[in-house]
């Protein structure tokens, strides 16, 4: 009798882990190809396109360039105070020329925006290009799905939760979906710092405020620099050779899924940035 529960309670755990794995191989992996792989249409998709339509773009630039005005004239109260109290302020010369740079900078961000994403997208594309080209592989998650089943072989009927492979799959399908939600989270600070790039461009117009800047674009650019660290990983994941029969292979095909998920701590380690992983935000919540 025990044992009959207790097979019954396997099976049923196998079942059940066995429709998610499924689920996961048969979406995620396609979302994440969107997800990852960002390029200039971000700027004009649909939940961006109603904030960056002409009017409401239109409407950050006007604001911004509404403050440099109130910066232009806090100088000129500056330059005159400066006669009676002997203070040393920047030459009017050098803020004049500064400030028509700022300007035409407010006024093209979302453009210096676009060019930085397309740069960054043929970076990223061209890894992949280069990599396809030798090994004769498409360079994507989908075809990362694809090699998973050459990899971990496990035949629909016999999936079991608690074998090497079970246990391998899970680490594999739980790393794709933190990937995937850390990705979607990266699309979206990336829409964000793409809105606010014309204040972030008006800070350094002053000292006191340029540090602004300067972490907007450390985050943008960490931000960006990570779709190419990724394209690297993916390149090498597919250079290695992988086979069922092989242990060794799975185990290197789980590292490489856990390096992708980790990709984005990596960026921070080398040039500082936000961090984009799900589950360390998760963690870090519940020990507050």
């Amino acid at each position: 009798m025990e044992n009959s529960i207790t097979q019954t309670i396997i099976q049923t755990i196998n079942e059940i882990f066995n429709i998610l794995f499924s689920s996961i191989d048969n979406n995620i992996y396609s979302i994440l190809d969107n997800l990852t792989f960002i390029n200039k249409d971000i700027l004009s998709d649909y939940g961006i396109s109603n904030l960056l339509n002409y009017n409401y773009s239109n409407s950050f630039i006007i604001i911004a360039n509404s403050i440099l005005i109130g910066f232009v004239l806090y100088y000129c109260v500056k330059l005159i105070l400066s006669h009676y109290t002997s203070t040393n302020i920047e030459k009017p010369y050098q803020f004049i020329i500064k400030t028509i740079i700022f300007a035409i900078s407010i006024n093209s961000c979302y453009f210096i925006c676009e060019q930085f994403i397309n740069i960054n997208y043929l970076i990223s594309s061209a890894i992949c290009d280069a990599t396809e080209s030798i090994i004769n592989h498409s360079i994507s998650f989908q075809e990362l799905a694809n090699q998973l089943e050459i990899v971990i072989n496990i035949e629909e009927n016999s999936f079991s939760f608690f074998s090497v492979d079970g246990i391998l799959k899970s680490f594999i399908s739980f790393g794709i979906i933190n990937l995937l939600l850390s990705n979607a989270l990266r699309y979206i600070i990336l829409k964000v710092f793409i809105l606010i790039s014309p204040f972030a461009i008006l800070c350094l117009i002053n000292s006191s405020t340029s540090w602004f800047f300067k972490s907007w674009f450390r985050i943008f650019l960490s931000l960006l620099l990570l779709q190419s660290l990724i394209a690297i990983i993916l390149a090498t994941i597919f250079t290695i050779s992988y086979s069922s029969s092989n242990e060794i292979s799975k185990f290197l095909y789980v590292g490489g899924i856990y390096a992708l998920a980790r990709a984005n701590t990596y960026i921070r380690s080398l040039i500082g940035g936000l961090s984009t992983n799900i589950t360390n935000n998760i963690k870090n919540k519940f020990i507050k």
